[in-house]
């Protein structure tokens, strides 16, 4: 869904702005502001790389640079389900930071597959302002919610409409093009603590150290919602490490 996604937003991009405005300037494209573990936009992000490359090849241009927003702050509160208040002032507790030599005179590109009420539009807004970076750049979504009467928890029924319950995950996590994102680690370690020990030790090893290595990470181990299932994760991966230590593989 990632990929498909990402090339319908760099096709319209090509059509509705490259073609017509578009003279040759350095573009770096930047994805959604996260810390270690990859936002679900990041791989929006790729595939909108990939097919912007293309076009550029072909008209002789120089293909895409990327860099990354670093974000400071990792939390376990559920951002869909906050109002436009709750959001400004949980990311406004947050710092972002950008390498501004390396983007300073080209043309940036920040990437995020929806906008809700614009509260991250405002912190790189502000974070922009912050470093005295003068550089052209767009904002693109994926798609926008534009009904006011619509609230901005309505976010809360798209990221869930599938997922409603920590076994919904096991066909996700087993499709070939799945890639691990911050929603879905949060989710696993935010699920009532005996959903979770069924989960986890239903799962293999390349899993388990996957959920626990991106865990770490974000720092989620020093989060104390995700502090039970965290550190039940890490008895089983250490104890069955301990066992082939003890009895051979």
């Amino acid at each position: 869904i990632a990929e498909k996604f990402g090339i319908d937003l760099a096709n319209k991009f090509i059509e509705d702005e490259l073609t017509k405005n578009y003279h040759g300037t350095q573009l770096v494209v930047v994805s959604s502001p996260y810390s270690f573990i990859p936002t679900a936009t990041f791989f929006l992000k790729n595939n909108f790389i990939y097919e912007l490359n293309k076009w550029l090849k072909i008209n002789k241009y120089p293909v895409i640079q990327e860099t990354k927003i670093h974000r400071s702050t990792s939390y376990s509160e559920d951002y869909g389900k906050l109002n436009a208040i709750e959001r400004m002032n949980l990311i406004g507790n947050d710092s972002f930071h950008i390498d501004s030599v390396f983007i300073k005179n080209k043309q940036l590109i920040f990437l995020d597959d929806i906008r809700i009420t614009g509260s991250h539009e405002k912190m790189i807004t502000k974070m922009l302002l912050n470093l005295d970076i003068n550089s052209n750049y767009y904002l693109l979504y994926f798609a926008e919610l534009v009904n006011d009467l619509i609230p901005p928890d309505f976010e809360n029924e798209l990221n869930y409409a599938f997922v409603k319950s920590i076994f919904n995950l096991d066909e996700i996590l087993t499709e070939t093009k799945f890639s691990i994102n911050t929603r879905v680690v949060k989710y696993i370690l935010n699920s009532d603590h005996e959903s979770f020990k069924i989960f986890i030790e239903n799962k293999n090893e390349d899993i388990r150290n996957l959920i626990f290595n991106m865990a770490v990470g974000n720092s989620y181990h020093n989060i104390e919602t995700y502090k039970l299932n965290f550190l039940y994760l890490q008895e089983i991966i250490f104890s069955n490490n301990l066992k082939i230590i003890n009895d051979g593989n």
